[in-house]
C-alpha cells in the first residue's frame, strides 16, 4: 500500500487526503480519524503527496513489543500541518524512505526482529503510558507471524517413543496369575526330583526360632566380594547383640588355582577376629591346648558353634554338609566344584587350632527366614524369607512329607523329623528357564546374551538389582540410536528448555556394559523435584549427558518406572505362589493375629520407592489372596540374615548334635 501510494501519478489533493486517511487507519490510538483529517490542508502539493507529508512531519516511534515497527503520529499535529505547507520531497527524504524499505524487508525475512532498543516510557513525547496504541490490525499478518520455537521440536516424539518402550514391560493381571500357577507347578516338581528348573533344596533345618533362644555363636558370610565374621549374643527376648568385621576378598583368590588358597585365607580371618574381639576365650583355649594331652578333646561349651553362610549353589546333603555345584559372582576355582565346602573350611580351621566347629551350612535366604522368625512380633512363626537385592532367592517352611525326593538324595541323612517340617531353599532365580510364562523383551534378550550364563537364572535376570540397571541401559541405547527418536538430541539450543544443546560424552557409562547401577533407578523413581532436576543432575554427573532437557528426564522416568514395577510384580508371583501352595488360606483367615509373616532383605525391597506397594497391588489381583488376604500378609525387613540367621541355624544344629 505504501509503495503504491508513492508511485501514484494522481496528484489531486482529494486523492492524497484519501491516501492519508487509509495510511492513518493503521493506528490512531484514541484520536478519531475525522479530527486529524479535518486539519489536513485542502490543497496539498502534488509533489508532496499524503505519504511524503506524513513521513516528513510525523516522527516514527518503534514499539518493540511487536515484530513489525508501528508508526505513531506525534501529539503536536497542528505544528506538523503548518510545516507541511512548506514541505517538499527532498533527496534526503527519498533516502530516508529507502532506508525504511530496507528495515521493513529485514523485519520480514530476518530470523529475529531487528529492533533498535527497548522503548522506555520517556520515548513517547506528550503521551501517557495508558494511552499507548494497541498493536495494529493488519489483513496480511500471516506474512510476518511465523512463531519462534518455544520448546523441544520433537517433544511428543521423545515421550511417545518412551511410552512405547515402557509398554513392553507391562505385566498384566492375566500374566501375573499364569505366572503364579506355573511357579506352584515348578515348586511341586522340584520337591519330587532333582534336575528341575527350581532346585527346591532341602536344608535339613526343621525348626524356626521363636525369640526365646540364648547363647553366643559365630557366623561367617561368604556372599560375594567380601568375607564377614560375626559373633552374635542372643538375649532370649527377640533381641541380640552383634560384633563383626569385614574384609575384601583379593581378586587373585577369587580365581585361585586351588581351594586351599581361598579357604586358608578365610580361616585366618576367623583367627584374627577371635584375637581381636574374644581374646580371653581364645587365649584360654591356647593354654589348654598346650597343656593337655593330645588325646583329650574339648568340651562342647568350649567351642564356638559356627554357621557358614555360603551364597553359591550347593547340593546340600546335611545340615553341615554340602557340595559346591558351581561358582557365581566372579569366583572361579575349578578344584572346589563337587567338594564339601564345610569340610574345606573346617580343615583350614583345624590347621590353625581354632576352637571353632562348622555346625551349619547356611544359605543367606534361609538365614533371612531364621532372623525374621527370631525378631518378628507376635506368636506367628515366619513362613518365608526372601532376598531382593543384588540377586533374588527365597526359602520357606514346607511340610516334610511333601519333600519326597529326600529319600533318593542320600541315605542316613541326620535331621530332626519330629517337627514334621523342613525349610526348603527354592533357588527361584532359575524359575521358568524354559521361558514358558516369563515376560520377554528385546532388552531382556540383549542382557541375557551378554551374561556368562545365557539361558540360566531367567527369573533373577528380570527381578534382581544386579540386572535392572543393565535392562535400563539397553532401553536407553535403543532410543538414542534410533534416528526417529530425539532422546538426548537437539537440532539447536532453542529446542531445549535449558537453552543448550544436549550432548553425551564419548566415554559415557551408557556405552559400557553394566554401566548403569540399579541405585540410579531408585534415585529417578524417587525424584519429584521441579523439572526432574535431580534426574538431570544424575545424568550429567554419572553418565556424561550434558544439558538433558526436562522431556529427556521424563522419558527416563517412564522407563525406570516400567522396569521397576515389572520387577516388583514378578517378585509378587514368587511370594504369592508360596503363600498359596502352603495352604495358608489368608483370604478366609481369622482375626488380626491370623497372619502370614514374610521376612525380606536386600537393597531393592528396602530402598526402591514403591516396591512393596507394587507387590501388594499384585497380591490383590490373585483370586486366592485378594484384598482381604493381602491385609493378612505381614512383610518385615529381616536385618542381617546372613549373620544372625546363620548363628541361629548353628544353634539349631548344636541342639540336634548333628555333624
Amino acid at each position: 500500500m505504501i509503495c503504491e501510494s508513492w508511485k501514484s501519478s494522481n496528484s489531486s489533493s482529494e486523492f492524497h487526503r484519501a491516501e492519508a486517511r487509509s495510511f492513518l487507519r493503521i493506528d490512531l490510538g484514541q484520536r478519531p480519524e475525522s479530527l486529524l483529517l479535518q486539519q489536513l490542508p485542502r490543497h496539498l502539493s502534488p509533489q508532496t503527496g499524503a505519504l511524503a507529508f506524513l513521513r516528513s512531519h510525523i516522527p516514527p516511534i518503534f514499539e518493540t513489543s511487536s515484530s513489525v515497527p508501528v508508526f505513531y503520529p506525534s501529539a503536536d499535529y497542528k505544528q506538523a500541518l503548518k510545516l507541511s505547507r512548506r514541505s517538499t520531497c527532498t533527496t534526503a527524504q527519498l533516502l530516508s524512505f529507502a532506508v525504511l524499505l530496507v528495515l521493513v524487508a529485514l523485519q520480514l525475512f530476518a530470523p529475529t526482529p531487528l529492533l533498535p532498543r527497548q522503548s522506555s516510557e520517556n520515548d513517547l513525547p506528550h503521551r501517557d503510558v495508558s494511552q499507548r496504541c494497541p498493536p495494529p490490525v493488519c489483513e496480511n499478518l500471516s506474512i510476518i507471524s511465523e512463531p519462534l520455537p518455544v520448546s523441544r521440536a520433537y517433544k511428543m516424539s521423545v515421550l511417545e517413543e518412551a511410552k512405547r518402550v515402557a509398554a513392553e514391560f507391562e505385566y498384566s493381571s492375566e500374566d501375573l496369575n499364569r505366572g503364579v500357577k506355573a511357579f506352584i507347578s515348578q515348586m511341586d516338581e522340584g520337591l519330587q526330583k532333582k534336575g528341575t528348573s527350581m532346585s527346591q533344596i532341602p536344608t535339613y533345618v526343621t525348626a524356626v526360632p521363636n525369640g526365646t533362644e540364648k547363647g553366643l555363636y559365630l557366623a561367617v558370610d561368604l556372599g560375594g566380594t567380601n568375607f564377614r565374621v560375626c559373633s552374635i549374643q542372643l538375649h532370649g527376648n527377640t533381641t541380640f547383640s552383634l560384633t563383626q568385621s569385614k574384609v575384601a576378598i583379593p581378586r587373585e583368590l577369587m580365581v585361585a588355582k586351588t581351594s586351599h588358597e581361598l579357604f586358608s585365607f578365610l580361616a585366618k580371618q576367623i583367627e584374627n577376629f577371635l584375637r581381636t574381639h574374644h581374646n580371653d576365650h581364645f587365649e584360654a583355649h591356647v593354654k589348654r591346648r598346650k597343656t593337655m594331652s593330645s588325646g583329650e578333646g574339648f568340651r562342647n561349651e568350649e567351642i564356638f558353634q559356627l554357621g557358614f553362610t555360603f551364597s553359591f549353589p550347593v547340593n546340600q546333603i546335611g545340615i553341615n554338609r554340602g557340595t559346591l555345584a558351581r561358582w557365581t559372582k566372579g569366583f572361579d576355582i575349578d578344584d572346589a566344584i563337587g567338594q564339601d565346602v564345610c569340610e574345606l573350611l573346617q580343615i583350614e580351621i583345624d590347621a590353625l587350632h581354632l576352637p571353632v566347629k562348622v555346625a551349619a551350612l547356611v544359605n543367606d535366604t534361609v538365614g533371612t527366614l531364621m532372623a525374621r522368625s527370631y525378631t518378628s512380633p507376635g506368636k506367628t512363626g515366619t513362613l518365608l524369607g526372601a532376598i531382593f537385592g543384588t540377586g533374588t532367592n527365597g526359602a520357606y517352611v514346607e511340610k516334610l512329607d511333601k519333600v519326597t525326593k529326600l529319600k533318593s538324595i542320600v541315605e542316613g541323612a541326620d535331621y530332626d523329623k519330629s517337627t514334621g517340617n523342613m525349610i526348603v531353599n527354592t533357588e527361584w532365580g532359575s524359575f521358568d528357564n524354559q521361558m514358558s510364562v516369563l515376560p520377554n523383551t528385546p532388552y531382556d534378550e540383549a542382557l541375557d546374551k551378554a551374561t556368562p550364563n545365557p539361558g540360566i537364572q531367567m527369573f533373577e535376570k528380570r527381578v534382581s538389582g544386579m540386572f535392572l540397571g543393565e535392562i535400563l541401559r539397553n532401553t536407553i541405547l535403543t532410543l538414542v540410536k534410533d534416528p526417529k527418536c530425539q532422546l538426548f538430541k537437539d537440532s539447536n539450543s532453542s529446542t531445549n528448555d535449558l537453552h543448550s544443546t544436549t550432548t553425551i560424552a564419548e566415554n559415557s557409562a551408557l556405552y559400557k556394559q553394566w554401566g548403569v547401577d540399579t541405585s540410579f533407578l531408585s534415585i529417578v523413581a524417587a525424584d519429584v523435584s521441579p523439572g526432574l532436576k535431580v534426574t538431570r543432575q544424575e545424568l550429567s554427573k554419572g553418565f556424561g549427558v550434558d544439558a538433558a532437557s526436562t522431556e529427556d528426564a521424563e522419558a527416563i522416568k517412564l522407563l525406570v518406572n516400567a522396569i521397576g514395577k515389572r520387577s516388583a510384580r514378578l517378585s509378587a508371583v514368587a511370594l504369592g505362589a508360596i503363600v498359596i501352595s502352603t495352604d495358608n488360606h489368608v483370604s478366609t483367615g481369622g482375626g488380626d493375629d491370623d497372619v502370614v509373616d514374610i521376612g525380606v532383605d536386600g537393597s531393592l525391597v528396602e530402598y526402591y520407592p514403591g516396591f512393596e506397594d507394587y507387590v501388594r497391588e499384585a497380591f490383590r489381583e490373585m483370586p486366592e489372596i485378594g484384598a482381604q488376604g493381602e491385609r493378612r500378609i505381614r512383610i518385615g525387613i529381616a536385618k542381617d540374615g546372613s549373620g544372625v540367621g546363620a548363628a541361629l541355624i548353628a544353634l539349631v544344629a548344636a541342639h540336634m548334635g548333628g555333624d
